[in-house]
C-alpha cells in the first residue's frame, strides 16, 4: 500500500512539472514601432513596459538617424529586460544628392518622378556612395552599447510588382512588369549588367522576360546586405531585416530581395495576409516557404499585420487599415510556429486591442510542434 501511494505521488509530481513546463513555454515575440513627435523618456517607459507585460521580447524602433534618439529608446527597451533592433530604411531616402537615386525603365529618376507615392525616393543600390552612405549611417548606430541589432528595412528595388491587395488603393491592374516602376536602369547597371552578361537590356524589346537582368538585380541586393553585414558584425553587432514574404514566391519578383542568400542573422518577413487578399491561414505556409528557404538554419520572425479597427474593417476601404483581427491571432501565431518560425514580430502594438492581447497571450504561451 505504502509503495503505491508513493508511485502515485511521483505520478502527480511528474504531471505537475510538465503542466509546469508547459506554462513556462513562449513563443519568441517582437513588435515593430516608430518614433513619434511627442515621445519622450516616459512614453518610451509607458510602452516599453506595456509590451513587456503582454509578453514581448524585443522591439524593432525606429528613431530615424538620430543616434541619440535611438540610445534613449535602446536605453529604456534594456531597462525594461527588451532586445533592440534599431529600425532603419536602407534605399528611401531623402535629401541625398541626385545622382545617387535608380532610374526606372523610361529613364526617370526616382530623384524627381516617383512611383505610387512620393516618398518612393529609392537609391541605386549599384552605387559605391550609397553603400558608403549606409555604412557610415549604421556603424554609428551599431556603436551604441544597448543596440542588439541592426534592422534593415527597405533594402530593396521599389515594388515593380504590387501587393494585389493594393491594386484597387492605386487603381492598377498589375499583369506585367510596368516600366514606370521597373529599376534600375541607370548608366551604371546598364553598363555593369552588358559587361556580365553580354547583353544590352535597353535592346531588350521586354526587360521583364530577361532572367540574367532579373537576377542581376537581385545579386545588387544582396551584395549591398552582405557587404554591410560585414560591417555590422565586426563592431560586434548582429543584423536582421524585414523582407517581403518567400522569397520565391514574392520577394524575388516583386522587389527583388533574394534574403535566402543574405548573410545576416535574423529574418523578419512582413507576412501581412490582407495586402495579399488572403486569409490568416495563409501566414502558415508563406513562413514555411521562408524557414526552408534558410534550411531552419536562421531564425525567422513571422510578420503580422494587425486591424487596429477590426469592428469596423468590412468598411474600411485602404487595405492598409486592415489586418488580422482577435480571432485570427491565434491561427496566424499556430501557422507561423508550426511551419517552424522561431517567433512572431507585430506590426504594431499599438494597433493591438485588449482583444488582440488576450487571444495573443494564450497563443504564445502554448506549445508547437513544426511539421
Amino acid at each position: 500500500m505504502y509503495s503505491i501511494k508513493i508511485s502515485l505521488l511521483a505520478v502527480i509530481s511528474c504531471l505537475m512539472v510538465a503542466c509546469g513546463e508547459a506554462t513556462d513555454t513562449k513563443v519568441k515575440a517582437y513588435g515593430w514601432q516608430g518614433e513619434g513627435g511627442k515621445t519622450t523618456e516616459q512614453t518610451l517607459q509607458a510602452d516599453f513596459s506595456e509590451w513587456k507585460t503582454h509578453g514581448l521580447d524585443g522591439i524593432c524602433y525606429n528613431a530615424g538617424h538620430d543616434p541619440i534618439k535611438h540610445q534613449r529608446a535602446a536605453k529604456v527597451a534594456k531597462a525594461n529586460g527588451l532586445e533592440y533592433h534599431a529600425w532603419i530604411p536602407a534605399m528611401l531616402q531623402g535629401g541625398m544628392d541626385s545622382t545617387l537615386y535608380g532610374v526606372n525603365r523610361l529613364g526617370q529618376s526616382a530623384y524627381d518622378t516617383q512611383a505610387y507615392v512620393s516618398y518612393y525616393k529609392f537609391l541605386c543600390p549599384n552605387k559605391e556612395e550609397v553603400y558608403q552612405f549606409l555604412s557610415s549611417l549604421y556603424g554609428k548606430i551599431a556603436d551604441i552599447p544597448e543596440v542588439d541589432y541592426v534592422h534593415l528595412d527597405y533594402i530593396r528595388f521599389v515594388d515593380v510588382i504590387l501587393a494585389r491587395g493594393l491594386w484597387d488603393k492605386y487603381g492598377l491592374v498589375m499583369n506585367e512588369e510596368y516600366p514606370v516602376a521597373d529599376y534600375c536602369y541607370c548608366d551604371k547597371c546598364v553598363a555593369d549588367f552588358k559587361a556580365a552578361s553580354g547583353i544590352d537590356i535597353k535592346s531588350v524589346e521586354d526587360p521583364s522576360t530577361c532572367k540574367e537582368w532579373a537576377q542581376f538585380r537581385c545579386d545588387l541586393i544582396t551584395k549591398l546586405v552582405n557587404r554591410l553585414a560585414d560591417d555590422i558584425h565586426a563592431k560586434g553587432k548582429k543584423v536582421s531585416a524585414a523582407v517581403f514574404p518567400g522569397p520565391d514566391s514574392y520577394a524575388k519578383k516583386m522587389v527583388r530581395q533574394e534574403w535566402n542568400k543574405w548573410n545576416i542573422d535574423a529574418f523578419f518577413p512582413m507576412n501581412y495576409n490582407d495586402f495579399y487578399l488572403e486569409g490568416a491561414e495563409w501566414v502558415g505556409r508563406v513562413t514555411e516557404e521562408g524557414v526552408k528557404s534558410v534550411n531552419g538554419e536562421k531564425p525567422v520572425y513571422s510578420g503580422l499585420f494587425i486591424c487596429h479597427d477590426w469592428q469596423n474593417k468590412a468598411d474600411i476601404k485602404d487595405p492598409e487599415g486592415h489586418g488580422l483581427l482577435p480571432s485570427e491571432i491565434e491561427t496566424a501565431i499556430r501557422g507561423s510556429m508550426e511551419a517552424g518560425a522561431a517567433g512572431v514580430c507585430l506590426f504594431t502594438p499599438h494597433s493591438m486591442t485588449n482583444e488582440h492581447w488576450k487571444t495573443f497571450e494564450k497563443a504564445i504561451r502554448r506549445s508547437y510542434v513544426s511539421n
